[in-house]
C-alpha cells in the first residue's frame, strides 16, 4: 500500500505533518478529512523520495477551462448560489475564517482549500482566486470577479474586514449567515410545498375522474334509454368538457404564466403582483414574515461586519426578495442620507410590522442595533414555523371537503339514474 507524506491544518489552525497509508491519494484525502486536517500538501513517498501528488482532479498547476469563462458571465443571483454550490460555499467561508484567524497568510490558505476541493470547478475557481491574490489584488476585488459564486452582500463584507483588518471574524460571521438564510428558504419551501402538493393531488384525482371513470360508467347509463337525470347530465358535459378541451386549459394556463411572467419582468408588475403576494391569506403572511427575516438578518451581518448603514441597506434591498419591502428598503435608505435615523423611516414605510421600527429604535438608543436585529430574525424564524403550521392546518380540511364535495357528486350523478331505473321496475 503507498505511503503518503502530507501537511495539513487542525480544527484550530495549527500545522500538522505525518504520513498516511491509503491506496490512492483520493482516500488519503478522505481519511484525513475525517480526522478533522485540511490537507494543504501531500506527497506519495516512492524509494525514500517524495513525488508530489496532483490535486483531488488530477490538477498540478494552474488550470485553465473554456467553460470557467462562460461560468462567469452566469447571471448572477442577488442572493448569490443555491442548492448544492451554496452549502459547498458556506463551509469554505468557515475554512478560510478558521484558517486566517490562525494567523495563516491568505494565499497558503486558498492553496489548502483548492487541496480540499471535491470539484475541478472549485478547484478552478480558488486556483484563479489564489492567483490574483498573489499579483496583489485584494481578496474582496478578486472575489468580485466571480458573482455567480460570490454576492454583493459578500463582496461587501470581505472587503469591509479588510478595511477594519478583521477578514477571518467577518468569513465566519459570513457562514452563520448563509447557514442561517439556507435554514429560512428551506422552511419557506417546506411550508408551500405540503399545501402545492395537496392541491395538485385534488387536481390529479378530478382529472382522472372526469376524463377516464365517469366516460365509461356515463357510456353505460345512456345505453340504458331512458331519461337522465339533471345531475347526471352536467356531470356528463362537465366529463366530455374535460375530455375535448384538455388541451384548451393547459393552453390557457400556458398563456396565463407566460403573461404574468412578462409583466413580472418590469418594474411596475413586479411591484403589483408582490404587493397581491403580500395580501394573500396565510401565504402572504408567510412570505411578509420571511422577507423581514432575510431583511433584518443581512442588515445585522452587514452592520456587524463595519459595512456602512446606507451602503448596507442598498446591497439588503437586493436580497429581500420582495420589490415592496426592496421599495420600502430604498426610503429608509434616502431618509438616512437625509440625515435621520433608521427607525423613523422604517415605522413611517407602513410595511414592515410596527414591532420590528421599535425593536429597531430600542437597538439604535442602546448602541445595540445589530444584536437587536439578529433578535428580530430569530424571533421571525420561530413565527414562520408558526404560520406553515397553521397553513398546513387550515389547507388540509379545505382540501378533503373540497375532494368530498367533487367526488360526492360524481357517486350521486351516477348512482340516480340506477335508483330511478329500479324504482320504475
Amino acid at each position: 500500500m503507498p505511503i503518503y507524506e502530507y501537511k495539513a491544518y487542525g480544527s484550530g489552525g495549527g500545522v500538522k505533518v505525518g504520513v498516511v497509508d491509503a491506496d490512492t491519494p483520493r482516500e488519503a484525502r478522505s481519511r484525513l478529512r475525517r480526522e478533522n486536517l485540511l490537507v494543504s500538501e501531500l506527497a506519495e513517498l516512492k524509494g525514500g523520495s517524495r513525488q508530489r501528488v496532483a490535486g483531488p482532479n488530477g490538477a498540478k498547476g494552474k488550470v485553465k477551462t473554456p467553460w470557467l469563462a462562460q461560468l462567469k458571465k452566469l447571471r448572477a443571483s442577488p442572493q448569490g448560489p443555491s442548492g448544492k454550490d451554496a452549502e459547498t460555499i458556506t463551509a469554505i467561508t468557515r475554512q478560510l475564517g478558521t484558517l486566517l484567524g490562525a494567523g495563516i497568510p491568505l494565499a497558503e490558505a486558498l492553496r489548502a482549500v483548492i487541496e480540499q476541493a471535491e470539484t475541478r470547478r472549485y478547484e478552478t475557481l480558488f486556483r484563479e482566486l489564489r492567483e490574483r491574490i498573489t499579483q496583489g489584488a485584494s481578496l474582496g476585488d478578486a472575489l468580485a470577479e466571480h458573482p455567480a459564486y460570490f454576492s454583493e452582500l459578500y463582496v461587501n463584507m470581505v472587503r469591509a474586514g479588510e478595511a477594519t483588518g478583521k477578514v477571518d471574524q467577518v468569513l465566519r460571521r459570513l457562514a452563520e449567515f448563509m447557514q442561517a438564510q439556507r435554514a429560512l428558504q428551506r422552511k419557506v419551501i417546506s411550508a408551500l410545498t405540503y399545501p402545492a402538493m395537496m392541491i395538485g393531488l385534488g387536481i390529479l384525482v378530478v382529472s382522472v375522474l372526469m376524463t377516464v371513470v365517469v366516460p365509461k360508467i356515463t357510456g353505460m347509463l345512456e345505453d340504458m334509454r331512458q331519461t337522465i337525470p339533471l345531475p347526471t347530465r352536467i356531470l356528463i358535459e362537465i366529463s366530455n368538457g374535460f375530455k375535448d378541451y384538455w388541451w384548451l386549459g393547459c393552453l390557457g394556463i400556458a398563456a396565463i404564466s407566460f403573461t404574468i411572467e412578462r409583466i413580472y419582468r418590469t418594474p411596475k408588475g413586479r411591484l403589483s403582483i408582490d404587493r397581491l403576494k403580500l395580501k394573500t391569506p396565510m401565504v402572504g403572511d408567510l412570505i411578509r414574515k420571511a422577507a423581514v427575516a432575510r431583511f433584518t438578518r443581512t442588515l445585522s451581518t452587514l452592520l456587524g461586519s463595519g459595512v456602512a448603514a446606507v451602503q448596507s441597506l442598498e446591497v439588503t434591498r437586493n436580497v429581500v426578495g420582495n420589490a415592496v419591502i426592496a421599495e420600502a428598503t430604498d426610503h429608509v435608505r434616502t431618509r438616512i442620507l437625509e440625515g435621520t435615523d433608521i427607525a423613523t423611516p422604517l415605522k413611517a414605510t407602513g410595511v414592515f410590522p410596527p414591532v420590528v421600527g421599535y425593536m429597531v429604535a430600542v437597538g439604535e438608543k442602546s448602541g445595540e442595533l445589530e444584536q437587536m436585529l439578529d433578535r428580530i430574525a430569530d424571533a421571525y424564524d420561530e413565527e414562520i414555523e408558526v404560520v406553515a403550521s397553521r397553513l398546513t392546518s387550515v389547507l388540509e380540511p379545505i382540501m378533503i371537503v373540497f375532494l368530498a364535495v367533487v367526488v360526492g357528486f360524481i357517486v350521486y350523478s351516477i348512482i340516480l339514474p340506477i335508483l330511478q331505473l329500479s324504482n320504475v321496475g
